[in-house]
């Protein structure tokens, strides 16, 4: 196993990025301190060069390497923010890179990372998913002899990250009690551990996962990483099939808790932020802040530090995100209607089964001849949770037959 990361690698690695990083605020959150009765505060690396703390890690490896292996040339594969902190490290000291992207990569990231690497960094788009890619990535370094710059299963990339909680620290001139941080791979929160634990070592670690992707939470508790056969990649910066064998040893020993929060909670947070604090925050951005209130309890007159981690989010994302949140909360449901074909039908569905607040937001019909009857998918939105029970009394009142979509998974995937 490669050596673990230590304080003394984050201070060094301190001083490589001092003048090229941003110092990111840590604030207070007004509304989240007075939502959890706690003084919330947040680490801005959605502020970050670009806007993600993924530079710190990155840029410390790829300095850290020696003149030949910088001659030979450098690798990575990532959909998102590594790739570019990795192609914004290879334009600012002129290394050439080579970055493997899945095909699927939305045009927007692969023209930030374009942008940030200019003429030192190649984009490959090869294979459907990230762990796809990586694996073309790995042999391609493997056959052309150049070095592969992990993610998070390397310490120098750990000690790279962990110098936003060295900034914390000194930002910060009391002892934090709480310390809520995002796990992907588990990189960022070894290198918070690795500082913590020497500096400050009275502060609760908590690490939050996406509820679809818990690798860190299956692997603890089976005692050694494993690979999730089935993964929800919504959170795709911390949506990872199996976690770093350092990160896991180290969390094993010294992460205090783990939590998981469900992805619409995760989109409500996002929304929220947004719209209450005009934060832009990614979904893996949001993650730790979405976990507050499950352990609010834990947090009164607490002082808590919580990771904003990342903040790019593609806009093209936002109906997909304002969904998940209404299908969370409550006030998004789908059915499938037995529709009598037959003039005001649906206008009897209108009038008679409609609350006065409710709203029909998703309508799919196709007439069937020589039939009574013929389904309509319907997507409602309503103004209050509990208006649901209201709803399904009146269509059974009415007798309109109906399928609840929303917990038939097979069926429901195709309409979000």
């Amino acid at each position: 196993m490669s050596r673990y990361p230590s304080l003394q690698g984050v201070l060094e690695a301190a001083d490589r990025l001092e003048g090229l990083t941003r110092l990111t605020p840590l604030e207070k959150n007004k509304r989240l301190s007075v939502l959890t009765g706690a003084s919330v505060f947040l680490k801005r690396e959605d502020l970050q060069l670009v806007r993600s703390f993924k530079i710190r890690g990155a840029y410390n490896k790829i300095a850290s390497l020696t003149a030949k292996e910088k001659n030979m040339g450098i690798v990575c594969a990532s959909a998102g923010n590594h790739a570019q902190g990795f192609a914004f490290s290879c334009q600012e000291l002129e290394i050439n890179g080579e970055v493997f992207m899945p095909a699927t990569t939305p045009q927007q990231k692969i023209s930030q990372v374009r942008m940030f690497g200019g003429d030192f960094v190649n984009i490959v788009l090869i294979g459907d998913t990230y762990d796809a890619c990586q694996k073309v990535a790995l042999e391609s370094a493997k056959n052309s002899g150049k070095i592969f710059i992990h993610p998070f299963d390397d310490p120098l990339v750990i000690e790279g990250q962990a110098t936003l909680a060295l900034e914390m620290i000194e930002q910060y001139s009391e002892v934090l009690d709480v310390l809520l941080v995002p796990i992907g791979g588990g990189g960022l929160v070894s290198g918070v551990i690795t500082v913590f634990k020497e500096r400050s070592p009275q502060t609760k670690i908590i690490g939050v996962e996406p509820e679809g992707a818990p690798s860190m939470q299956k692997a603890l508790a089976s005692g050694k990483r494993i690979a999730l056969k089935e993964m929800d990649g919504f959170v795709d910066g911390a949506a990872v099939r199996q976690v770093g064998k350092l990160p896991f040893e180290i969390c094993k020993s010294h992460l205090d808790e783990l939590l998981t929060v469900p992805e619409g909670k995760i989109c409500q947070t996002i929304l929220d932020l947004y719209n209450k604090e005009g934060i832009v925050a990614e979904p893996a951005g949001a993650i730790a802040i979405a976990a507050l209130d499950i352990i609010s309890d834990q947090l009164k007159n607490k002082r808590v530090g919580v990771l904003v981690c990342g903040g790019n989010n593609d806009v093209f994302r936002m109906p997909e995100i304002q969904e998940r949140a209404l299908l969370y909360t409550g006030l998004k449901h789908y059915f499938l209607i037995d529709f009598p074909q037959r003039s005001g039908a649906l206008k009897q569905f209108v009038t008679q089964i409609l609350g006065s607040e409710d709203d029909i937001t998703h309508f799919e019909f196709s007439k069937k001849n020589f039939r009574n009857n013929a389904p309509a998918v319907v997507g409602i939105e309503l103004k209050n949770a509990a208006d649901l029970t209201l709803l399904v009394e009146r269509m059974k009142k009415h007798n309109f037959k109906f399928d609840y979509l929303n917990d038939k998974q097979s069926l429901f995937q195709f309409l979000i």
